[in-house]
């Protein structure tokens, strides 16, 4: 009886220890789902945080990048080389403005100036300039570029009077037409048709001169004009329609060199140095009348599309069109007066002129290709479908 009892006894205990043993098992499973549960809750919020964080810091990147290049584009400017500039003192460095500095003969009358010292405020709408003509100035103490447009005026003559400035007008051997004196000399007074095609612009550069002289009279403005005759040279506008321009390109690219009328016309080219150097004299001498400044160097226009044909390297042919109305048959400076009273001539040999024209175009037509753009050569100044060779 006893050990039946005793067994029972041990039994109840037993089926209690099975009780506790098995609710502690089951606190211990429910432990431990919870322990994950509450684990992956916090992965999933570390998660769902490190993304709010990452999209916080992808933004800001966004914000703060265009910044970043700001900064590096200022520490390119201060760290920009600028080409090589003469120190010039207070008394001696002048401030010179110039319409037009982006142009051909503009940005290397620019880089003239820059180079001596001198403060430059270039003023250009880039109708036919471009940026990249000064670019290596900007940032540069000295240089200044504002984008204007003279159809609004700037009124540079009044600018003259109030600082005292001296006016140097870039006039043109067009004033002569189709000169009957030859070569052209600056007491000759022009031969122009005042109503033909190009009209506008001999007889624009002609009023200019003018009236440029009418207000040095009138108002005591000093006063200088170059007559600029036939220049080439690097950056010149590939579609200008000028002779060299329109040769090279042709040339270039393979197409027929285009003479207008029998080619017996004679030019004579200079190269843009030697111009540049012709203005910056004639600015700072006391010459007030005329002066011209060109290469007396004579060639035929068929004379020099064979040169332009042979330096190139080209198979192009010549091509033979009509005659252009009011043409020049004979083109060429008498530079005495820039001899004797600037010491002037040009300097630069046609060829060797010719040669770095051409490397610039040449280079042009990579850099425009590359950029889907192949210019064509085309006639400029046209009235009615007719062109000049200037």
């Amino acid at each position: 009886m006893v050990s039946k009892a005793l067994l029972r006894l041990v039994s109840a205990v037993n089926r209690r220890r099975m009780k506790l043993l098995l609710g502690i098992a089951l606190l211990a499973y429910v432990a431990s789902v919870w322990g994950n549960f509450v684990n992956m809750s916090f992965l999933l919020n570390r998660s769902i945080q490190e993304n709010g964080e990452l999209k916080i810091e992808r933004k800001i990147e966004e914000i703060v990048e265009p910044l970043r290049e700001k900064i590096r584009d200022l520490e390119k400017s201060f760290t920009q080389k600028y080409p090589p500039v003469k120190f010039l003192s207070e008394k001696d460095r002048k401030r010179i403005l110039i319409t037009g500095g982006a142009g051909f003969v503009g940005s290397h009358l620019t880089d003239k100036l820059m180079m001596d010292g001198h403060e430059v405020t270039v003023v250009d709408n880039f109708f036919t300039g471009r940026k990249r003509n000064v670019e290596h100035w900007i940032g540069h103490e000295n240089f200044e570029l504002i984008n204007h447009d003279v159809v609004e005026p700037l009124y540079i003559e009044g600018l003259a009077k109030r600082v005292g400035a001296r006016l140097l007008l870039a006039s043109t051997s067009e004033v002569y037409g189709d000169p009957e004196v030859h070569p052209q000399s600056e007491d000759y007074w022009g031969h122009v048709n005042p109503i033909g095609p190009r009209a506008c612009y001999d007889e624009g550069k002609r009023v200019a001169e003018t009236m440029c002289y009418a207000y040095m009279k009138q108002e005591g403005v000093e006063v200088r004009v170059a007559r600029i005759f036939n220049t080439f040279g690097p950056r010149m506008h590939m579609n200008d329609g000028r002779v060299v321009s329109n040769f090279i390109l042709q040339a270039l690219q393979g197409e027929p060199l285009t003479v207008y009328g029998s080619g017996s016309q004679t030019r004579a080219f200079q190269y843009v140095s030697d111009l540049v150097n012709g203005l910056v004299a004639l600015m700072n001498s006391n010459v007030s009348s005329p002066v011209n400044l060109g290469n007396p160097e004579e060639h035929t226009i068929l004379e020099f599309a064979q040169l332009i044909k042979n330096l190139v390297g080209s198979g192009s042919e010549i091509q033979f069109l009509s005659e252009a109305q009011d043409d020049p048959q004979k083109r060429k400076p008498d530079i005495k007066k820039a001899k004797l009273m600037l010491g002037w001539e040009p300097v630069v040999p046609l060829e060797e002129g010719l040669n770095k024209a051409i490397h610039y175009f040449r280079k042009e037509l990579e850099y425009q290709a590359n950029n889907q753009y192949i210019p064509k050569p085309k006639p400029a100044r046209i009235k009615k479908g007719r062109t000049r060779h200037n």
